[in-house]
């Protein structure tokens, strides 16, 4: 049997340390990096609340909008278009085949801005 509050702990803790690097390299100008961390920060909630909700360990995925629905929450269009939009990250931050114009500055606190929302909203979810 796995142990789902000491596994949501884990996404958990790991999820806050990813927010403060985030955080850190959007403000350092590197925005690709820090919208790549911002991502996993995201990831990372989610799975800690697949993890708290059920028996099993959260899937080894990476696309926010599927793991909301493994989450069994029901997001807003807009939440949902912040998640759709954050993905392009965490590729973006893998492959570089499919490496777009990095963003801009205000571009970069925009997501985080947005990202911050969606990680209060996570967070309200416990």
């Amino acid at each position: 049997m796995v142990d789902s509050k000491k596994h949501s702990e884990y996404w958990r803790n790991g999820a806050a340390e990813d927010w403060e690097v985030a955080q850190k390299l959007i403000a350092d100008g590197k925005p690709r990096h820090g919208l790549f961390f911002a991502h996993l920060a995201i990831e990372k909630m989610l799975k800690a609340l697949i993890s708290l909700r059920g028996d099993a360990p959260a899937p080894r995925i990476h696309n926010l909008i599927r793991l909301a629905e493994v989450a069994g929450l029901q997001p807003t269009e807009e939440q949902l278009n912040l998640l759709a939009d954050m993905n392009q990250f965490n590729v973006e931050g893998r492959y570089p085949e499919v490496l777009p114009a990095a963003p801009t500055s205000a571009e970069a606190q925009d997501y985080r801005h947005r990202a911050q929302e969606i990680l209060t909203w996570l967070t309200r979810q416990f």
